[in-house]
């Protein structure tokens, strides 16, 4: 595999996200997303190594979110960029339940679903096939 493909495809998408940490609670922002990992950014640093959970959440056009979907995760980068921080963290020990989860979350990234609602409502059916 050369250094330019994934083992996941990646999806550049903005969504809200939360870590939780020993050391306590902090939000930022998704800047891609796979079936693997993500990248994020927040305001302050995360440590390198740390395991952590992770709450992701889409974000619609009138500012409602989805539930959140706890995945648990490792950090495996932080780069300081700018005024504030960007972490790629990798899923670990995800059970078959939150893998069938995140594969949903994902679907519907990969429709071209983007987190604003949709003009025409579709059923939970169609949408999630």
């Amino acid at each position: 595999m050369n250094l330019q493909e994934r083992e996941h495809p990646r999806y550049a998408h903005d969504a809200a996200l939360t870590f939780t940490t020993d050391a306590g609670v902090l939000p930022g922002r998704v800047a891609n997303l796979s079936r693997g990992g993500l990248c994020a950014t927040l305001s302050q640093p995360l440590v390198v190594g740390q395991y952590l959970a992770v709450d992701i959440q889409l974000v619609f056009d009138d500012e409602r979110q989805s539930e959140p979907l706890r995945l648990p995760g490792f950090v495996v980068w932080c780069t300081a960029v700018d005024d504030g921080h960007q972490v790629g963290v990798s899923f670990h020990g995800i059970d078959s339940e939150k893998a069938e989860d995140l594969t949903m979350f994902l679907r519907y990234l990969d429709d071209g679903g983007s987190p604003r609602s949709p003009k025409v409502p579709i059923s939970i059916d169609e949408r999630f096939g």
